[in-house]
């Protein structure tokens, strides 16, 4: 019987030590591959595997490890170049259960290799329908042993017969998610710090010509005074290249060379990365253009690109990247286009697009924004946004996090990484591309149907300071490096001008902060030592959070005195203090705390206007309100039946069909499985069959027609209220079919009546690129016409679940019904959580709506439920560690 490749198996990957490999299940033709690495394991490596000397592999043996049905039997191989440098393989043992076993090159043992072959046959295994490996191991095998168990399952053992024997649930749990997504941080990091702290550096496609890049790129490596050595590669120039010796090829350079930044034409990176790959070199940058935002051609050639690059082990900035910067004491490397190299500082910077990068390098220099480590990332084809949070998560020298982003390729990883992340380093980002929800050409992004709203609060949701304009992210990134984080929202204003604290008043309300009352206001024969005592009062108030300076200077009045006043404050302050000077931006030179001509903790954030203060100010203290939550674990509901739920979604959805509506009885049943219970109801072809329902149900009772979006409307005729007995039951089951014969519609739906309360619709849909998303909002104009919606991504926390509650705007009406009562809100904010749960689990549900759902004082009713089902991309960040692209 023919097999099918699953192609999906196929993976990039990043091993420990930063390095990358490629993943893919085993073919036929590897058979010669195959043999060659046998050849190459040491005997003691061989004997683990085989538990006996096997110096080399039979005919047999080669035909039955490379012929498999994917299915029971499957190995995949993780390669280098064309080499094969492991094998994992299982083969089913039982309906549920396969014998698991791997190994792994001598010279790529150690490199975390062993963990990722467990995530990827596991995931593997699990599609096939394999819920628990079995291992046959020998004592002395200690790595082997190592990797099972540091792999966060929970394994059972015995010793029988000279080996151990184990046996592991391969289901995805809290604990084997945690170790993978910590060793991914440590592997993604690493492979950033090949990329930013070089040993040497080569400048591929260097020039003597002033006005190539390849002259500038290596002029601003030269000038940036790199600290390890240089070389210049350039076929068509020996001798010397802006000073920097020249070779013709990496390979005859003297080496090693860690990074290598590409300055040539996009038709010789090809070859370049295949040099590169021999000469073992770790990353590369390049800067050429002329791919994936160049068109079809350009598109192809970068793709060849990233395929060549990881098979070989290298990483890619770029292409069309503006390059990076590292400002470190023990590297100062400018590897970028940009002659423009701010100040030292604990700001990690990201930003996509070359010619933005280079204005934003700019401008922060002009504010005194220190930087450890700028990285603008270009077409963004293999590192990414994501890679440089997971590098800066243990970079002493990063405190603060600033992005500009043009698109994101992994928003679930990226929601995940800096939930982590923003609890001790905040981050803060300026997303382009709200309006059109569109990508630059070159990035590889998938389509998302999602609005720019639920985008937006995904940010918020994970702890992301978002800006509107990049002026606004140097404002908040100013406050957050130099002050302490407010404690709460009580500002004070001081201020030498009545006028100025009147406007104070304003922005500070219209902000959501609470004002201290009364401001403090200096007249004109004031001292700097009177402002001194006040500004030092204020800051020990446990009743101020933070405090707003303002001052219009007088004639011939610098203001001198009074900021060294401020500065002498704020040096020994535990609550914020801001500076208000008219037509100032940044740090006034008045108000710098200076350590080596740089602005540093103990300085006064100087803003042009008060707006852009509290601005600053009330993002800042959102920040800190989602900080006390940021840490919470995710809900896990009880009593829902996972594996149940998925097995009769794989068998209400065959693979033959692309999607599929449940009926009625089967959204009941699979939301059974999550213990969300729909309100009975049952649907009658005459008065008989009504008759019959109501008094199966209780009166009173409410008749709907079977349309989906007619029986939601009163004012239409698809539903009627408040029927109290047989007889006018009758009456309005003929009324209402006679109406509804031009629709075609031949029975009608008889359902109990809910208690009066509030009608809510719960929402999930399951999108290509964020995966699940669950909607919430009140049903009727304000979700269907206003938009009126709030969204969030599982898995859930409580405090999630509440805000998503809190966040619609006509999210009063649940604090206050009608009757003046508060619905059931953590009755509602469990179904929501039940909701999310199902969506997280299963991303067969392509779209769920519960609709109505009827909130009031006493409880819930599920009123109407509608999911589709549909055969799913694969998320974007699954169990298994892999690079996107």
């Amino acid at each position: 019987m023919a097999v099918t490749y699953p192609e999906a198996w196929e993976a990039d990957v990043v091993l420990r030590d930063g390095g990358t490999c490629h993943l893919r299940p085993i073919r036929p033709d590897d058979a010669a591959g195959l043999i060659t690495f046998h050849s190459r394991l040491s005997a003691t490596t061989v004997y683990y595997r085989f538990f006996a000397p096997y110096p080399r592999l039979s005919d047999r043996d080669v035909e039955r490890f490379t012929h498999v049905d994917y299915r029971d039997r499957v190995a995949l191989v993780a390669t280098i170049g064309d080499a094969i440098i492991g094998v994992v393989r299982y083969d089913r043992v039982g309906d549920a259960e396969a014998e698991v076993a791997f190994v792994i090159e001598d010279e790529h043992q150690g490199r975390g290799l062993g963990t990722i072959f467990l995530e990827h046959i596991a995931q593997a295994a699990r599609e096939c329908g394999i819920r628990r490996f079995v291992a046959e191991v020998l004592p002395e095998n200690a790595r082997m042993l190592e990797v099972f168990a540091h792999a966060g399952y929970t394994a059972q053992t015995a010793r029988d017969e000279g080996f151990i024997a184990l046996s592991f649930d391969i289901t995805p749990t809290a604990s084997s998610l945690a170790v993978t997504h910590a060793r991914e941080q440590r592997s993604e990091a690493n492979s950033v710090a090949r990329l930013v702290r070089p040993r040497s550096v080569a400048v591929v496609g260097a020039s003597r010509d002033p006005m190539s890049i390849g002259y500038a790129v290596a002029r601003h490596v030269v000038d940036g005074g790199f600290a390890g050595p240089v070389v210049a590669v350039n076929p068509n120039a020996g001798g010397e290249v802006a000073g920097l010796p020249c070779y013709p090829t990496l390979r005859a350079a003297p080496g090693p060379i860690d990074l290598a930044i590409v300055a040539t034409p996009a038709s010789a990176v090809a070859d370049i990365v295949q040099d590169a790959a021999a000469a073992g070199v770790h990353s590369l940058v390049v800067v050429s253009s002329g791919f994936g935002e160049s068109g079809q051609e350009g598109w192809a050639a970068q793709q060849s690109l990233m395929r060549t690059a990881r098979a070989s082990g290298l990483r890619v900035l770029g292409p069309n990247a503006l390059g990076f910067i590292n400002t470190a004491d023990d590297v100062h490397l400018n590897a970028s286009l940009s002659p423009h190299v701010p100040p030292r500082g604990p700001i990690g910077f990201f930003a996509q697009s070359g010619a933005p990068g280079a204005a934003l390098l700019e401008a922060a220099s002009k504010r005194d924004l220190g930087i450890s480590t700028f990285v603008s990332a270009g077409n963004r084809a293999d590192i990414s946004g994501n890679d440089l949070l997971q590098y800066w998560e243990d970079d002493d020298a990063t405190q603060l996090v600033m992005l500009y982003l043009e698109s994101i390729g992994n928003p679930r990883k990226f929601s995940r990484i800096a939930r982590r992340l923003g609890v001790r380093k905040p981050i803060v980002a300026v997303k382009t591309g709200r309006s059109t929800q569109g990508a630059p050409l070159g990035h590889a992004v998938r389509t998302s149907g999602l609005r720019a709203e639920a985008v937006e609060q995904m940010f918020t949701q994970s702890g992301v300071i978002r800006t509107e304009t990049v002026s606004e992210m140097y404002d908040v990134a100013q406050l957050l490096i130099t002050q302490p984080l407010p404690k709460g929202n009580r500002v004070l204003a001081m201020s030498n001008s009545d006028a100025m604290t009147l406007m104070a008043a304003d922005a500070v309300a219209g902000a959501g902060l609470g004002w201290v009352d009364p401001p403090i206001v200096f007249g004109p024969r004031s001292t700097p030592e009177e402002f001194e005592r006040a500004l030092a009062a204020a800051a020990d108030d446990p009743a101020v959070d933070a405090i707003l300076t303002m001052y219009v200077p007088g004639l011939h009045d610098t203001g001198a005195r009074s900021a060294a006043a401020v500065l002498r404050v704020a040096a020994r302050a535990n609550t914020p203090i801001l500076g208000v000077m008219f037509a100032v931006e940044g740090t006034h030179r008045l108000l710098d705390d200076l350590a080596a001509g740089r602005p540093q903790v103990g300085s006064v954030p100087t803003y042009p206007a008060v707006e852009d203060a509290v601005r600053a100010l009330a993002a800042v203290h959102r920040h800190v309100l989602w900080r006390r939550h940021a840490s919470d674990t995710p809900v896990v509901p009880d009593g829902i039946d996972v594996e149940s739920a998925r097995a009769q979604v794989s068998g209400w959805l065959p693979a033959a069909a692309e999607q599929r509506t449940l009926t009625d009885s089967e959204a009941t049943t699979l939301l059974a499985h999550y213990g969300v219970k729909l309100w009975p109801r049952r649907t009658a072809r005459n008065a008989d069959e009504a008759a019959l329902a109501a008094s199966e149900l209780g009166y009173p009772v409410v008749l709907k027609t079977v349309d989906t979006y007619l029986r939601l409307r009163s004012d239409l005729g698809g539903v009627f209220f408040d029927i109290a007995d047989d007889g006018e039951l009758r009456h309005q089951f003929a009324a209402r079919l006679a109406d509804l014969e031009r629709l075609d519609y031949d029975r009608l739906v008889v359902q109990r009546q809910a208690d009066a309360g509030v009608s809510v619709v719960i929402e999930t849909v399951e999108d290509p690129l964020f995966g699940p998303v669950v909607t919430f909002g009140l049903s009727g104009v304000a979700y269907d016409v206003m938009g009126d919606r709030a969204y969030a991504v599982p898995p859930l926390t409580v405090h999630d679940v509440h805000e998503l509650l809190d966040r619609p705007r006509a999210a009063g009406l649940l604090r206050q019904t009608r009757s003046g009562h508060a619905v059931d809100r953590e009755l509602l904010g469990h179904l929501v959580a039940r909701v999310a749960s199902l969506a997280d689990d299963l991303p067969e549900v392509a779209h769920l709506v519960l609709r109505p759902v009827v909130a009031s004082e006493g409880g819930l009713a599920v009123l109407g439920a509608a999911i589709t089902l549909r055969h799913p991309r694969s998320r974007t960040d699954l169990p298994a560690r892999r690079l996107l692209g």
